[in-house]
């Protein structure tokens, strides 16, 4: 679906001194390195269009996702925050967290959030890595290997029945019960600056992209979920060269609460269990802050089908070198694959023999298990 309000003012949702705070803070923490853009040529000749290269986030932090960028930061944020308020210390950093200094303040601190799994992983490591203490909610679909590789944090990982919105929703009953702080990637009326800082993390990932890839893409095909690493990746676009490239959305067609959002002309939630494979993006709210840019950035919205998803991830597989990507990693290779092998729709986004698409790889194999099954075989060390 072509957006309607595409190039329409609106509010700044992610402004530019808080990237440069995020990028400057992430880029001193052990393990830092940027991440590859792998051309992906094969794909190119495909979709008849010039050039394709895939941001590949399976290295990231080790935690295998994108996520290690938003969900640990935005717990960094706020435990220097609650230790400033809590007249700790003014301007504790991140070494000084990292090495213990203000533990017994920051144990008694404890954040919390809901997950379809890599979110968590990431605010898990993040609450071990600067000294919190964690609980994890994921819904009852989520995998055990998801759950697991949470768990290994040191966080106390509870199952909600239901979907992941319903696991949101009782992630903030907990937290409003307990006295604990949520460090959510999606966010509603009278919650939105922790998730401001998870996406002004996920910054870090789009302006390297397109560093590495130089001269300004002509589109780029990013995936939906709530909504925020859409939203990052398309203000750190803008941010870099200007309002010229084209924001394509893409979600599984079982959790496509952004396209409905769009066909709507406001935030809408899609009923129903969200059972996608797209484990990652099986989310039927948009998240407030995503929608206010998105409302007006995206270009175009789509909504693609769970078999597309495995096809994308064996033509990786298949590849040499090969990419190793999760389920929820593809979505947007799948949108474009889609999108160019379909008269009408090339022709309303504008795909070219020379347009220049970028893609982001969002995770790797985040449950090997999982892999295995969709892709045949257990995942190489790629």
């Amino acid at each position: 679906m072509m957006n309607r309000r595409h190039g329409t003012p609106g509010v700044v949702v992610l402004p530019d001194s808080g990237f440069r705070r995020a990028q400057e803070e992430i880029a001193s923490w052990p393990g830092h390195a940027q991440t590859p853009l792998v051309e992906l040529p094969d794909v190119a000749v495909a979709a008849r269009v010039g050039a394709v290269a895939y941001k590949h986030e399976a290295t990231r932090f080790g935690l295998g996702s994108f996520k290690a960028l938003g969900g640990a930061y935005a717990v960094m944020r706020l435990l220097q925050a609650e230790l400033a308020k809590r007249g700790v210390a003014n301007a504790a950093t991140a070494a000084e967290l990292m090495e213990g200094k203000y533990k017994d303040a920051t144990k008694a601190i404890t954040v919390c959030c809901a997950t379809d799994g890599n979110h968590g992983r990431s605010v898990a490591w993040g609450a071990k890595l600067f000294g919190a203490a964690c609980v994890i909610f994921v819904h009852e679909h989520v995998s055990q290997g998801r759950r697991d590789a949470i768990a290994k944090y040191g966080a106390e990982i509870r199952v909600v029945p239901g979907n992941y919105d319903d696991a949101v929703r009782e992630a903030q009953k907990q937290a409003d019960a307990n006295k604990w702080f949520v460090v959510s990637d999606t966010s509603y009326p009278g919650y939105t600056e922790v998730p401001r800082d998870v996406m002004q993390g996920y910054r870090v990932m789009a302006e390297e992209a397109a560093t590495q890839f130089g001269a300004a893409p002509t589109h780029v095909f990013i995936q939906g979920g709530v909504g925020g690493v859409a939203a990052a990746v398309s203000a750190q676009m803008r941010a870099r060269f200007g309002t010229g490239v084209r924001i394509v959305v893409v979600e599984p067609e079982k959790a496509a609460c952004l396209l409905a959002s769009a066909e709507a002309g406001e935030p809408v939630s899609v009923p129903g269990d969200l059972d996608t494979l797209m484990a990652g993006l099986a989310c039927g709210e948009p998240s407030l802050l995503a929608w206010q840019e998105l409302e007006r950035a995206a270009f175009a919205f789509m909504a693609v089908p769970d078999e597309s998803a495995v096809d994308c991830m064996k033509v990786l597989d298949a590849r040499t070198p090969v990419v190793v990507a999760g389920e929820s990693a593809v979505a947007g290779l799948a949108g474009l694959l889609l999108a160019a092998g379909e008269p009408f729709a090339r022709a309303a986004l504008g795909l070219e023999s020379d347009s220049r698409i970028v893609l982001f790889g969002t995770e790797g194999a985040t449950d090997p298990e999982v892999y295995a099954r969709l892709v045949g075989h257990a995942p190489s060390s790629d």
